[in-house]
């Protein structure tokens, strides 16, 4: 690595990337489709008649499965520029590679029929940042997703390059798990579990329960809502169990489970009390409130013995 540049010196240099082109002219490998937005709704639980039937669209937050370019890769011609960047920071030592988050808005409903295309460009390259997993700049790009020549969606995605830190991580960062974003959506529900309250968003015009937290009703749109309480008993509809890789505050292999609450919505949290091996689909479970760390609590769901109600 003795010709990259000095950390003094990159910043300026990965910059210069910013606005320039990362995907030009993508194409997405299938259209939009009826079987995939089935699957879709199938894994997810969602039964709105909004995406069945001749109307049909589908749901807003498949924007990105339709870009996906699988193994192949095909439909994402990376350009130049975005190879460039990333092993300008590769030669730098910026070796290891994190996605952070992302953040989408949707225009206008994808339907079956529809082709998108698209067009990414590298929004913002920060300057360099120290993490918990190591030092590094995080790389925003912004995708533009078309339907002849007509935007339907946008969808930012935040990655974080870094150089690893080396040897053991501390203890004392080992439990600091990683923070929950919270944002003007999902604010209230934060604040519920601080009160050690369960709270499910529900419709004041249709009455339909809705989780996670979202801005307006799936069901009939409406932007009006208020909240219930929930009981806390559920059972498992589906899990993973994960060995790898290993994250700060969380000791793998540990049972990552989507909860069927009594009230009929669905959400994803630990599963504890049990090993991981044990846990099973329709196994009843509890809602608990786990402190892991001096500044955050969290909903878990502890297993309950054989035969008992969730």
């Amino acid at each position: 690595m003795s010709d990259a540049p000095r950390d003094d010196d990159l910043h300026p240099l990965l910059k210069t990337f910013e606005g320039r082109p990362a995907t030009v002219s993508g194409r997405a490998k299938d259209p939009v489709n009826s079987p995939m937005i089935r699957h879709w709704c199938e894994a997810m639980g969602d039964a709105n008649p909004a995406y069945t039937g001749d109307d049909a669209i589908a749901p807003p937050t498949m924007l990105q499965a339709w870009l996906m370019g699988g193994l192949s890769g095909r439909g994402r011609a990376r350009s130049t520029a975005y190879e460039q960047l990333f092993e300008m920071l590769r030669r730098a030592g910026y070796t290891a590679i994190v996605a952070t988050d992302c953040e989408q808005e949707y225009p206008r409903p994808l339907r079956p029929g529809d082709l998108p295309t698209f067009d990414t460009v590298i929004e913002s390259v920060s300057p360099r940042k120290t993490t918990r997993l190591g030092a590094g700049h995080f790389i925003t790009t912004r995708t533009e997703v078309r339907v002849n020549g007509r935007l339907v969606g946008t969808h930012r995605f935040r990655v974080l390059t870094y150089a690893p830190a080396p040897g053991p991580v501390p203890a004392a960062v080992r439990t600091d798990r990683p923070r929950p974003v919270v944002n003007r959506d999902n604010a209230g529900f934060w604040e519920g579990v601080a009160a050690h309250r369960l709270l499910i968003q529900r419709c004041d015009a249709c009455a339909a329960l809705r989780f996670p937290w979202l801005p307006g009703c799936g069901r009939c749109g409406s932007p009006e809502w208020s909240t219930v309480e929930a009981s806390g008993a559920g059972t498992v509809f589906s899990y993973v169990i994960v060995h790898h890789p290993p994250a700060p505050g969380l000791d793998p292999p540990y049972a990552v489970g989507l909860v069927e609450l009594a009230e009929g919505v669905r959400m994803i949290s630990n599963i504890t009390g049990a090993a991981a091996e044990r846990v099973r689909i329709g196994m009843a479970v509890a809602l608990e409130f786990v402190r892991v760390d001096a500044d955050l609590e969290i909903p878990v769901f502890r297993a309950l013995p054989d035969g008992a109600a969730g």
